[in-house]
């Protein structure tokens, strides 16, 4: 483990030794011209474990998402999109500088979800005065929240009744299947259940399952064929990216079920912060933990940390996020940090 306890987000790790050999091993060829064996292989595992005909590999999260975006809507179009969500805040208005897609964000309760009376009132009636409501974008987890199956059932049914599509951002779809598993354990029928609601569903390979690189974009072979020229136009062209997705294939194999130590972990983080003077735990869910600090003094304890060797960030309070990388002895480090900070003040 290195000396840096680094729980600023699950998109630091490195790949292990097997995965290293798995990417030294891979097969390539030129995804351009689609031989690439291992990217090949990967679509195909990854759309059947999502339940749809096909998926696109993508460098990025965010461009797989954009790719989806720009694939179900056309210009003068809009999404509904939560005000916090990823797809909306963190994207850098992709969808909007590139698409003209606009986007009709909705506030979010502290859970992450858009009220369906709120969902029902943004979708515009087919009108020249206004952008075309086409897509709902959800996000699964949202700030380590897993979105409770009902709601995402209920909001698809919703937006579907009212002729838009459905696409999920599921950069963290696999912690949400492995806490829903709970003690059962089948991740696989998990991941099916949340997935089988959407049209098109976004996932990432870079953040808890810790490979270096990659987000694949899973639907119909119809709007993975739009994707795919999206994909180019955006600069997405691949050659032989097999020894990327190659991580991938091996995330897939050996780093979905062993999510559980990652949330044990984030409980540990969580348990070991009760009742310090000025710092209070908001949330804590599967691999995330959030801690407010009183009387302004969140970069002051940043950089207190960052001394101590515990680097952390300060997006919506101070976060902390738990990974393969950090272990029990990483979380107790971060602890006693945190505590002899509280101490002090």
């Amino acid at each position: 483990m290195s000396t840096i306890v680094d729980l600023r987000s699950d998109t630091v790790t490195r790949p292990t030794p097997g995965m290293r050999q798995a990417m030294f091993d891979a097969e390539v060829g030129d995804d351009v011209f689609g031989d690439d064996p291992t990217v090949n292989a990967l679509q195909e595992r990854v759309a059947a474990m999502t339940g749809h005909d096909a998926a696109l590999y993508m460098p990025t999260g965010t461009q797989s998402n954009l790719c989806g975006l720009l694939a179900h809507c056309q210009r003068g179009e809009e999404y509904i999109v939560g005000q916090l969500a990823h797809t909306y805040r963190y994207e850098g208005g992709g969808a909007a500088v590139l698409g003209s897609i606009q986007p009709q964000p909705l506030l979010q309760d502290a859970h992450g979800r858009m009220a369906l009376s709120d969902i029902a009132a943004a979708i515009k009636p087919d009108d020249s005065h206004f952008a075309r409501s086409r897509l709902l974008c959800l996000e699964n987890t949202w700030n380590g929240h897993v979105m409770p199956h009902d709601y995402l059932t209920g909001a698809a049914a919703l937006a579907r009744e009212r002729g838009l599509a459905v696409h999920l951002d599921g950069a963290r779809v696999f912690n949400a299947a492995v806490a829903n598993a709970g003690e059962s354990g089948d991740a696989a029928a998990a991941l099916r259940r949340i997935t089988d609601v959407f049209d098109s569903v976004s996932v990432c390979f870079s953040k808890g399952l810790g490979a270096p690189m990659g987000s694949a974009l899973c639907g119909s072979k119809e709007l993975i064929a739009r994707a795919h020229r999206i994909r180019k136009m955006t600069g997405g062209g691949l050659r032989q990216a097999g020894v990327v997705a190659a991580a991938a294939l091996y995330a897939l194999d050996h780093h979905v079920d062993r999510l559980w130590q990652d949330h044990a972990m984030a409980q540990r983080l969580a348990a070991g912060l009760q009742d310090l003077p000025g710092l209070s735990v908001r949330s804590a869910h599967t691999n995330i933990v959030f801690l407010d600090v009183t009387e302004g003094r969140g970069p002051a304890l940043l950089a207190y940390l960052k001394a101590a060797g515990v680097l952390a960030t300060g997006m919506l309070g101070l976060r902390f996020v738990t990974h393969l990388d950090v272990d029990a002895a990483g979380i107790d480090r971060a602890i006693a940090a945190i505590r002899a900070f509280a101490q002090q003040s």
